[in-house]
Parts: C-alpha cells; sequence; structure tokens
C-alpha cells in the first residue's frame, strides 16, 4: 500500500526542487544585469562630473559613487581605484573611434577621393556629437597631469593609427608603399582627426546650448578638416616610398 502522504510530500518537494533550480539562472542574470547597470552608472557618472566642470584628477571616489547613486563600497565591486575607471573610460571612447573608422570604410569603398573625404568628416562630426563628453574626456586627459591616462591615450592612439595604416594599404594607390610610409600616412590622418574634433570641442563649449555646434562654426571645422585631408591626398600620388 502506497503511502499518499509520503508520495504527495516527495512530489511537492522535488517540484520545489525543480521550481528552484529553474529560478537560479534567471537570478543570476539578475545579478549579472545589476552589475552590469551599476559599473554602467558609475562610468556615466563619472563623464556626467567631468561635463560639470570637475577635472578627472580632481573626481574622488566618493562623489562618482554619490553621482552615481551607489555606496563608495560598491564602487571597488567594479573598478580597484580611479585610475581603473578611468582606463575603462578611454577603452570605450578608443572603441567609439574604432566604430567611426569602420562606418566610413564599409560606405566610402567605391566613392571618388573627394566624397570620401567629405564623408568621413560628416562621419566624425557626427560621432562627436553623438559620443561629446566621451571625447571631451580624452581631450582633457591627454592634458592632465594623471600619467596613467596620458600613457593608455598615446598607447591607444599608436594602435588606432595602425590599424588604419593596415586599413588604406589595401587602396591600389599605396599598395607598394612601405610599412613605415603607411604609418606615417596614418598618423597624418589621425593627427588631423584629433585636431578636428579639439576644434569641435572647444566650439561646443561656447556654441548656443549644451551640444552646441553652431551652424557657422561646423561650417568652417568641416571646411578646414575637409581641406587638410585634400592636402595630404594630393601629395599621396608624389610620394615615392622607400623601403
Amino acid at each position: 500500500m502506497v503511502n499518499r502522504r509520503t508520495h504527495h510530500s516527495s512530489g511537492s518537494r522535488r517540484t520545489h526542487a525543480s521550481r528552484g533550480s529553474s529560478s537560479r539562472p534567471a537570478e543570476r542574470r539578475s545579478q549579472v544585469d545589476r552589475r552590469r547597470q551599476t559599473r554602467r552608472a558609475l562610468l556615466d557618472a563619472a563623464l556626467e562630473q567631468m561635463d560639470g566642470g570637475y577635472g578627472f584628477d580632481s573626481l574622488s571616489l566618493r562623489r562618482v559613487a554619490r553621482a552615481a547613486g551607489v555606496v563608495p563600497t560598491a564602487f571597488y565591486r567594479h573598478f580597484d581605484s580611479m585610475d581603473e575607471l578611468g582606463l575603462a573610460l578611454v577603452e570605450e571612447s578608443v572603441a567609439t573611434l574604432r566604430a567611426m573608422l569602420r562606418e566610413a570604410r564599409e560606405g566610402g569603398a567605391a566613392a571618388d577621393p573627394s566624397g570620401l573625404i567629405r564623408r568621413s568628416v560628416e562621419i566624425l562630426v557626427a560621432h562627436v556629437r553623438e559620443h561629446r563628453r566621451h571625447f571631451a574626456f580624452m581631450a582633457h586627459a591627454r592634458a592632465s597631469g594623471n600619467a596613467v591616462l596620458r600613457h593608455a591615450i598615446r598607447s591607444e592612439t599608436k594602435l588606432f593609427a595602425s590599424e588604419l595604416a593596415t586599413d588604406i594599404a589595401r587602396l591600389p594607390i599605396l599598395r607598394d608603399w612601405s610599412t613605415a610610409d603607411l604609418q606615417m600616412l596614418a598618423a597624418l590622418f589621425v593627427d588631423t582627426m584629433i585636431a578636428t574634433i579639439d576644434a569641435i570641442l572647444e566650439a561646443s563649449s561656447s556654441g548656443a546650448g549644451p551640444e552646441g555646434l553652431s551652424p557657422e562654426a561646423e561650417t568652417r571645422i568641416v571646411a578646414q578638416a575637409e581641406k587638410q585631408l585634400r592636402l595630404i591626398a594630393l601629395a599621396i600620388p608624389q610620394w615615392r616610398s622607400s623601403p
């Protein structure tokens, strides 16, 4: 004879155990999502504080945590120090540059040189508008007293130029150029790009509204950037690359 009470009890235990085990992945996902959201909140809080006039070197861990709405101890679950948070912002900012390079590459392969230059500058301006706080952080960090961030930005900029050199090496006109000359050409493009970003940020800080780059300032900066890039492009056919 089957003990129905015992049978029912063991069945209930199995049901509860099954429910418990099925809820654990959801709980883990929820914890991962919360950690991701807190990390994002800390990064955004640092950017917001710098946008409000604070330099990165003057930011404290407590100020960033308070602006993010978390207790200071929660900061250490994501970053060991403010320098590590800064390095994460450098990484995000350079990822924006790479996305910009991808967009220019995907849309400009078949364009004429002047069209490609125009499109590249348009993409640059659009990305600075969309990610202004990241670009402003990079501009300030390059000139800051924080050696860790300055070194990281220099390294990432060199790497970005190297990736661009690999990219432009596929162009038929550059097929016979040496690696050193390709690196030099890429560095010229990157320097022009950085100068254009700085000009946009400087004009935006005195423009209309929080994001304000006036149409007149944008037209002037775009024209200057296109002219500089065209001058570089005009020199390419005349250059005789040596191994």
